[in-house]
């Protein structure tokens, strides 16, 4: 595993942290749980391309 993963992963949510706090106290907390969800929706995307590329070095690694 890639340090640099850890550290885009701290950095969205941190980034969506500070986006919702501002958005929740502005009044609008339908826009802040889509940019929590959206921010949510994002790191997904990371894991599962990193999981897949998992999948694949294993699949080449057992292959005969």
């Amino acid at each position: 595993m890639d340090i640099d993963l850890i550290f885009k992963i701290a950095a969205i949510g941190i980034i969506v942290a500070v986006l919702n706090q501002l958005l929740v106290r502005s009044g609008r907390e339908e826009q802040a749980l889509m940019t929590t969800l959206a921010g949510l929706v994002v790191v997904l995307m990371i894991l599962v391309r990193e999981i897949s590329d998992l999948f694949q070095l294993i699949k080449t690694l057992f292959q005969f």
